[in-house]
């Protein structure tokens, strides 16, 4: 590697939970500058409607300046003809991960099931029901992400969303292909935060429920700013990915999951944790790839510089291996190392696992299966990809019958509703459940 080190050395050592917090102190994206920007971008298109998104659209380069209306909604005829003018591969690329995305969404939601249960006087239970209207935000910056609109479009519709709209700037043929094969309902041709306040207050395009898909730190912080107007998914921050390799391990292999991790964003990391390599002979040879892979990279610049961010650790075992993992919680997390499937029920925190050298982080990233949209930042230790369920309500119920043979049970549940009521000082809750008891009493 060059002279001047580009990854983060923690010698070999018996680990110290003290030893992790260095790696985990990312500064915040979400500044106070930043949410104040966004915040006034939001009440800007919040009040004054289409005219004020509109001339936010034109300084922010979603529209050319001399545009004088809002760009219509693209439609599923827009899709189609997008996907007539696709080829042949990458027609098939995007249908063949499409089908898997779409699989694996289906499967989860009919894993979930309503709930129908017998108390005293009839029944209470749960229906899942899924919001009706919800819009997938997709980047489409220096890299448009075309699987992206996959991930999040197929989800939101296996979940059984009524009405699904796209957000995506100056959205590129490929995505308004995907488009077409996920079944959107329509796009809004403007991204930013400007975007997410017009699916939050229904400008320009229906108002809707849910708004899900990763973004810039500007879109993540109106995600933030807009919670309880509008669901959202995640806060989702830069890319990570944390592999555990031992030096049977192919270095060639771990510098290429490395860098496709990194190679979009500067603010990404790649951690490694080697097992067992006292003498860092296994970092030595993954540096020398990353220097070899470095070579012919069109997006070195930005990978290396997140090599600079990122970090490698050596440690004594494996059970050091699975506590680090399971402190940093990480978005992804791979498994190199010999007799994964023994590791495997001692993780806990994590967004995506990859379980051995054949299961690529790539392979999740463009439509194995489960959603790439992962908590990133450490959140996973309380947060999960995105799924059906973030589209899905769990409305519960309790229906009375309108007799029953049950009085003593019923006279019991009231008495006991009066007595906590009272305890909590509520004694129009008391009087309330009490005032039954008439009704109970007749049909008794």
């Amino acid at each position: 590697m060059s002279s001047a080190q580009p990854i983060t050395r923690v010698a070999l050592t018996k680990l110290r939970p003290e030893e992790v917090d260095p790696f985990r102190k990312r500064a915040d994206p979400l500044t106070p500058e930043t949410m104040a920007d966004v915040a006034a971008i939001i009440a800007r298109v919040r009040d004054g409607r289409e005219e004020a998104l509109l001339t936010i659209a034109k300084q922010l380069g979603d529209v050319p300046p001399s545009t004088s209306a809002l760009p219509a909604l693209l439609t599923p005829e827009d899709f189609s003809d997008a996907m007539a003018n696709l080829d042949a591969e990458a027609r098939t690329a995007l249908e063949a991960a499409a089908s898997r995305i779409r699989t694996f969404a289906q499967a989860q939601r009919q894993s979930l099931q309503d709930v129908n249960l017998p108390v005293p006087g009839g029944h209470v239970g749960h229906r899942i029901t899924p919001v009706e209207r919800a819009a997938c935000y997709v980047p489409a910056g220096q890299y448009p992400l075309v699987s992206t609109a996959l991930m999040t479009i197929l989800t939101a519709k296996a979940a059984g969303v009524r009405e699904v709209f796209a957000l995506c700037p100056r959205p590129s043929q490929a995505i308004l292909a995907a488009c077409a094969i996920a079944g959107a309902d329509a796009l809004l041709p403007i991204g930013g935060p400007q975007a997410i306040a017009a699916a939050a207050h229904g400008v320009a395009i229906r108002r809707c429920d849910v708004v899900v898909g990763p973004g810039n730190r500007y879109v993540t912080a109106a995600k933030k700013l807009l919670t309880g107007t509008i669901g959202i998914d995640m806060l989702a921050g830069p890319s990570e990915v944390l592999i555990i390799a031992d030096l049977a391990t192919d270095p060639k292999l771990i510098a290429a999951d490395m860098l496709a991790q990194i190679e979009h964003d500067g603010d990404a990391s790649a951690m490694l944790v080697r097992v067992g390599d006292a003498n860092g002979a296994l970092l030595a040879q993954v540096e020398a790839e990353l220097e070899r892979q470095l070579a012919t990279l069109p997006t070195a610049p930005t990978a290396r510089k997140a090599l600079a961010g990122s970090f490698t650790v050596g440690v004594c075992s494996t059970d050091e291996a699975v506590a680090l993992a399971n402190v940093l919680s990480p978005e992804h997390l791979q498994l190199l190392i010999a007799d994964c499937q023994s590791v495997v029920p001692l993780l806990t925190s994590y967004g995506g696992l990859f379980v051995g050298p054949g299961a690529a982080e790539v392979f999740g990233d463009y439509g194995i299966g489960p959603n790439h949209t992962l908590p990133t930042s450490g959140s996973a230790r309380f947060a999960s990809g995105l799924s059906v369920l973030h589209f899905l309500r769990f409305q519960t119920y309790y229906r009375a019958r309108a007799a029953s043979a049950e009085t003593g049970a019923i006279l019991d549940l009231i008495r006991q509703t009066a007595t906590l009521a009272r305890l909590e000082g509520l004694e129009g809750h008391a009087r309330a459940a009490e005032s039954r008891i008439r009704s109970i009493s007749a049909t008794g």
